[in-house]
Protein backbone atom coordinates (compact mmCIF):
# COMPACT_ATOMS: atom_id res chain seq x y z
CA UNK A 1 0.00 0.00 0.00
CA UNK A 2 2.75 2.57 0.98
CA UNK A 3 4.61 1.34 -2.55
CA UNK A 4 0.88 2.47 -4.45
CA UNK A 5 1.19 5.69 -2.59
CA UNK A 6 4.49 6.37 -3.10
CA UNK A 7 3.97 5.81 -6.58
CA UNK A 8 0.94 7.91 -7.15
CA UNK A 9 2.68 10.58 -5.37
CA UNK A 10 5.68 10.68 -7.94
CA UNK A 11 3.40 10.20 -10.97
CA UNK A 12 1.78 13.59 -9.39
CA UNK A 13 4.73 15.57 -8.71
CA UNK A 14 6.23 14.19 -12.30
CA UNK A 15 7.20 17.34 -14.74
CA UNK A 16 4.00 17.02 -17.32
CA UNK A 17 4.88 17.94 -21.21
CA UNK A 18 5.16 21.45 -21.96
CA UNK A 19 1.37 22.39 -23.24
CA UNK A 20 1.82 23.84 -27.24
CA UNK A 21 0.23 26.95 -27.81
CA UNK A 22 -1.52 27.30 -31.32
CA UNK A 23 -3.14 30.36 -32.76
CA UNK A 24 -4.65 29.22 -36.09
CA UNK A 25 -5.85 31.82 -38.05
CA UNK A 26 -8.03 31.91 -41.18
CA UNK A 27 -7.15 34.02 -44.35
CA UNK A 28 -10.03 35.23 -46.30
CA UNK A 29 -12.08 37.70 -45.03
CA UNK A 30 -10.73 37.04 -41.44
CA UNK A 31 -6.87 38.91 -42.08
CA UNK A 32 -7.59 39.96 -45.72
CA UNK A 33 -10.48 42.70 -46.10
CA UNK A 34 -11.64 40.19 -49.14
CA UNK A 35 -11.17 37.15 -50.59
CA UNK A 36 -8.00 36.18 -52.30
CA UNK A 37 -7.85 34.00 -54.88
CA UNK A 38 -10.21 35.18 -57.83
CA UNK A 39 -7.68 39.00 -56.88
CA UNK A 40 -4.78 37.08 -57.16
CA UNK A 41 -6.08 35.27 -60.64
CA UNK A 42 -6.96 39.10 -61.56
CA UNK A 43 -3.14 40.31 -60.80
CA UNK A 44 -1.67 37.46 -62.24
CA UNK A 45 -3.75 37.84 -65.57
CA UNK A 46 -3.07 41.72 -65.86
CA UNK A 47 0.48 41.73 -64.59
CA UNK A 48 1.40 38.61 -67.47
CA UNK A 49 -1.43 38.78 -70.44
CA UNK A 50 -4.16 41.54 -70.24
CA UNK A 51 -5.63 39.53 -72.55
CA UNK A 52 -6.92 36.80 -70.85
CA UNK A 53 -9.03 39.26 -68.78
CA UNK A 54 -11.05 39.15 -72.46
CA UNK A 55 -11.78 34.85 -71.58
CA UNK A 56 -13.52 35.55 -68.55
CA UNK A 57 -17.00 35.18 -70.43
CA UNK A 58 -15.90 31.16 -71.24
CA UNK A 59 -16.18 30.80 -67.02
CA UNK A 60 -20.03 31.36 -67.34
CA UNK A 61 -21.15 28.26 -68.13
CA UNK A 62 -19.18 26.57 -64.95
CA UNK A 63 -20.30 29.45 -62.51
CA UNK A 64 -23.62 28.46 -63.23
CA UNK A 65 -23.18 24.65 -62.49
CA UNK A 66 -21.04 25.79 -59.24
CA UNK A 67 -24.08 27.98 -58.54
CA UNK A 68 -26.36 24.98 -58.68
CA UNK A 69 -24.10 22.79 -56.71
CA UNK A 70 -23.73 20.57 -59.39
CA UNK A 71 -19.76 20.62 -59.24
CA UNK A 72 -17.06 20.82 -56.79
CA UNK A 73 -15.76 24.23 -55.56
CA UNK A 74 -12.17 22.93 -56.67
CA UNK A 75 -13.64 22.79 -60.37
CA UNK A 76 -14.66 26.13 -60.62
CA UNK A 77 -11.56 26.97 -59.12
CA UNK A 78 -9.84 25.03 -61.56
CA UNK A 79 -11.29 26.31 -64.33
CA UNK A 80 -10.47 29.93 -62.95
CA UNK A 81 -6.86 29.46 -63.01
CA UNK A 82 -6.74 28.01 -66.69
CA UNK A 83 -8.52 31.00 -67.92
CA UNK A 84 -6.62 33.37 -65.66
CA UNK A 85 -3.01 32.19 -65.64
CA UNK A 86 -2.64 29.24 -68.36
CA UNK A 87 -1.84 25.33 -68.11
CA UNK A 88 1.63 26.10 -66.95
CA UNK A 89 3.38 29.16 -65.38
CA UNK A 90 7.21 28.79 -64.63
CA UNK A 91 7.64 28.26 -61.19
CA UNK A 92 9.98 31.41 -60.72
CA UNK A 93 7.69 33.41 -62.66
CA UNK A 94 4.93 32.03 -59.97
CA UNK A 95 6.98 32.61 -57.28
CA UNK A 96 7.64 36.50 -58.52
CA UNK A 97 4.02 36.45 -58.82
CA UNK A 98 3.07 35.48 -55.43
CA UNK A 99 5.65 37.98 -53.82
CA UNK A 100 4.34 41.09 -55.25
CA UNK A 101 0.51 39.57 -54.49
CA UNK A 102 1.77 39.43 -50.75
CA UNK A 103 3.51 42.75 -50.76
CA UNK A 104 0.34 44.55 -52.22
CA UNK A 105 -1.43 42.92 -49.51
CA UNK A 106 0.80 43.40 -46.59
CA UNK A 107 0.24 47.23 -48.15
CA UNK A 108 -3.31 47.53 -48.54
CA UNK A 109 -5.27 44.25 -47.91
CA UNK A 110 -4.93 43.04 -43.95
CA UNK A 111 -6.52 44.22 -41.12
CA UNK A 112 -4.30 45.95 -39.24
CA UNK A 113 -5.71 44.71 -36.07
CA UNK A 114 -5.35 40.98 -37.26
CA UNK A 115 -1.57 41.80 -38.11
CA UNK A 116 -1.60 43.19 -34.49
CA UNK A 117 -3.55 40.23 -32.92
CA UNK A 118 -0.86 37.74 -34.71
CA UNK A 119 2.16 39.76 -32.91
CA UNK A 120 0.20 40.07 -29.52
CA UNK A 121 -0.36 35.92 -29.71
CA UNK A 122 3.28 35.66 -30.94
CA UNK A 123 4.87 37.27 -28.07
CA UNK A 124 2.37 35.11 -25.38
CA UNK A 125 4.46 32.39 -26.82
CA UNK A 126 1.51 30.95 -29.17
CA UNK A 127 2.99 29.05 -32.32
CA UNK A 128 0.91 31.06 -35.59
CA UNK A 129 -0.82 28.98 -37.94
CA UNK A 130 -2.78 30.25 -41.02
CA UNK A 131 -5.16 27.95 -42.25
CA UNK A 132 -6.93 28.50 -45.43
CA UNK A 133 -8.59 27.08 -48.58
CA UNK A 134 -6.25 29.65 -50.50
CA UNK A 135 -3.46 27.78 -52.68
CA UNK A 136 -0.66 27.34 -50.36
CA UNK A 137 2.23 29.08 -52.97
CA UNK A 138 1.19 32.55 -52.41
CA UNK A 139 -0.40 32.31 -48.20
CA UNK A 140 2.81 31.15 -47.96
CA UNK A 141 4.62 34.31 -49.69
CA UNK A 142 2.21 36.38 -47.55
CA UNK A 143 3.29 34.24 -44.14
CA UNK A 144 6.51 34.51 -44.62
CA UNK A 145 6.19 38.42 -44.90
CA UNK A 146 4.27 38.39 -41.68
CA UNK A 147 6.84 36.08 -39.74
CA UNK A 148 4.70 33.07 -39.89
CA UNK A 149 6.59 29.55 -40.63
CA UNK A 150 3.59 27.22 -40.82
CA UNK A 151 0.98 27.23 -42.95
CA UNK A 152 -1.85 24.91 -43.74
CA UNK A 153 -3.62 25.42 -47.39
CA UNK A 154 -4.50 23.94 -50.64
CA UNK A 155 -1.84 22.67 -52.57
CA UNK A 156 -0.91 23.50 -55.95
CA UNK A 157 0.12 21.25 -58.67
CA UNK A 158 3.24 21.22 -60.28
CA UNK A 159 4.51 19.68 -63.72
CA UNK A 160 8.16 19.85 -65.20
CA UNK A 161 8.44 23.18 -62.83
CA UNK A 162 5.49 24.59 -63.59
CA UNK A 163 2.34 25.49 -61.83
CA UNK A 164 -0.97 23.76 -63.28
CA UNK A 165 -4.23 24.53 -62.64
CA UNK A 166 -5.36 20.95 -60.46
CA UNK A 167 -4.89 20.70 -56.98
CA UNK A 168 -2.51 18.48 -55.53
CA UNK A 169 -4.76 17.84 -52.57
CA UNK A 170 -8.34 18.35 -51.26
CA UNK A 171 -9.69 21.83 -51.30
CA UNK A 172 -8.74 22.68 -47.92
CA UNK A 173 -12.11 23.95 -46.57
CA UNK A 174 -14.67 23.32 -44.15
CA UNK A 175 -14.17 19.47 -42.87
CA UNK A 176 -10.86 19.17 -45.68
CA UNK A 177 -9.58 21.89 -43.28
CA UNK A 178 -10.07 20.02 -40.14
CA UNK A 179 -8.31 17.13 -41.63
CA UNK A 180 -5.67 19.00 -43.30
CA UNK A 181 -5.16 20.77 -39.74
CA UNK A 182 -4.76 17.41 -38.02
CA UNK A 183 -2.30 15.76 -40.55
CA UNK A 184 -0.29 19.04 -39.91
CA UNK A 185 -0.33 18.44 -35.80
CA UNK A 186 0.91 14.64 -37.10
CA UNK A 187 3.86 15.53 -39.27
CA UNK A 188 5.21 18.61 -37.10
CA UNK A 189 4.76 15.61 -33.89
CA UNK A 190 1.79 17.74 -31.69
CA UNK A 191 -0.51 15.27 -29.86
CA UNK A 192 -4.01 17.06 -30.14
CA UNK A 193 -4.04 16.06 -26.06
CA UNK A 194 -0.59 18.19 -25.27
CA UNK A 195 -1.70 21.13 -27.65
CA UNK A 196 -4.03 24.45 -26.83
CA UNK A 197 -5.74 25.40 -30.03
CA UNK A 198 -7.45 28.91 -30.61
CA UNK A 199 -8.89 29.22 -34.05
CA UNK A 200 -10.15 32.50 -35.44
CA UNK A 201 -12.85 32.58 -38.55
CA UNK A 202 -15.00 34.71 -40.25
CA UNK A 203 -17.50 31.75 -41.96
CA UNK A 204 -19.41 28.83 -40.81
CA UNK A 205 -17.90 26.60 -43.21
CA UNK A 206 -15.09 26.46 -40.17
CA UNK A 207 -17.33 25.07 -38.26
CA UNK A 208 -15.09 21.30 -38.05
CA UNK A 209 -12.19 23.30 -37.28
CA UNK A 210 -14.13 25.66 -34.37
CA UNK A 211 -15.01 22.28 -32.85
CA UNK A 212 -11.85 21.30 -32.92
CA UNK A 213 -10.10 24.10 -31.07
CA UNK A 214 -10.04 24.64 -27.62
CA UNK A 215 -11.31 28.33 -27.93
CA UNK A 216 -13.34 29.74 -31.12
CA UNK A 217 -13.10 33.03 -31.57
CA UNK A 218 -15.59 34.82 -34.67
CA UNK A 219 -13.72 37.51 -36.56
CA UNK A 220 -15.58 39.71 -39.08
CA UNK A 221 -18.76 37.35 -39.12
CA UNK A 222 -20.86 36.04 -41.24
CA UNK A 223 -24.79 36.55 -40.11
CA UNK A 224 -25.02 32.29 -40.05
CA UNK A 225 -21.18 32.52 -37.99
CA UNK A 226 -22.33 35.27 -35.46
CA UNK A 227 -25.24 33.72 -34.78
CA UNK A 228 -23.62 30.14 -33.96
CA UNK A 229 -21.12 32.39 -31.88
CA UNK A 230 -24.13 34.30 -30.04
CA UNK A 231 -25.85 30.54 -29.09
CA UNK A 232 -22.30 29.17 -28.01
CA UNK A 233 -20.83 31.96 -26.37
CA UNK A 234 -17.58 32.67 -28.54
CA UNK A 235 -16.33 35.97 -28.75
CA UNK A 236 -16.89 38.25 -31.48
CA UNK A 237 -14.03 40.60 -33.12
CA UNK A 238 -15.22 43.26 -35.63
CA UNK A 239 -12.49 44.91 -37.71
CA UNK A 240 -14.49 46.16 -40.58
CA UNK A 241 -16.53 48.72 -38.74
Amino acid sequence: MAQVRRQTTEAASAPRPRQVMLSVFDLDRTLTVLPTYTPFLFFAARSRAPWRLLLLPLLLPIALLYALKLVPRRWMKQAMHRVAIGSALPEREAARLADRFARHLVARGLYAEGVALIEAERKAGRRIVIATAAPHFYTAALARRLGIADVVATASSWRDGHLTPAMASANCYGADKRAQVEAFLDRTGIARKAAHIRFYSDHASDLPMFELADEAVAVNPSARLRDIAAARGWPVLDWRR
